[in-house]
C-alpha cells in the first residue's frame, strides 16, 4: 500500500473515533453505526479497495504477514472472537479483524459490555502490543 493510501485510511480510520458499535452493522449504515468488518470494509471502500463482508472472507484477503515485528499501517489482525464463523482454512474460527494504524496502535470497533449490563461499543484506538500478544491472534494479513 502506498504512504498516501496509507495515510487516507488512518485520516478516515481516526475520523470514525466514537461511532457506536452495532453487530451486523451492514455498510449502508456506515459511517452512523460499524461492526468490526464493515468497519474494514467501509475505510477500505474509502480508499478505493473492495473487500467482503465479513471477518473470515476477509481472512481470506492479501498476504499473510509472518512477523508481529514488521506490522505496516493497513495490515489486518484477526481474532477468534467470541462468536466467529468457520471454514477448513480457519477451523478454529474467526470472529474480529482490527486495523494496525502506526505508532504501535490498532483502531477497531469493538464490542463491549457496559457496567449496567447493555450491549455497546465503539471505534476506538488501543495498544497493539496488548491486542498482538493476545491467544486468540489467528493471523495477519496485508491487503495491498
Amino acid at each position: 500500500m502506498t504512504k498516501e493510501l496509507q495515510e487516507k485510511l488512518v485520516f478516515f480510520a481516526t475520523k470514525s473515533l466514537g461511532k457506536p458499535y452495532k453487530y451486523g452493522a451492514k455498510l449502508t449504515e456506515a459511517p452512523n453505526f460499524f461492526d468490526c468488518s464493515s468497519f474494514v470494509q467501509y475505510l477500505y471502500k474509502k480508499i478505493g479497495i473492495d473487500l467482503p463482508r465479513t471477518a473470515l472472507e476477509q481472512a481470506h484477503c492479501g498476504k499473510k504477514v509472518h512477523s508481529k515485528n514488521n506490522l505496516k499501517i493497513g495490515d489486518l489482525l484477526f481474532f477468534k472472537g467470541i462468536i466467529g464463523r468457520y471454514n477448513t482454512e480457519f477451523p478454529q474460527g474467526i470472529g474480529h479483524v482490527a486495523i494496525y494504524i502506526g505508532d504501535k496502535k490498532i483502531i477497531q470497533a469493538k464490542y463491549q459490555k457496559n457496567k449496567d449490563k447493555s450491549d455497546g461499543g465503539e471505534v476506538r484506538i488501543d495498544d497493539a502490543k496488548k491486542i498482538l500478544n493476545k491467544k486468540d491472534l489467528i493471523i495477519i494479513k496485508r491487503i495491498a
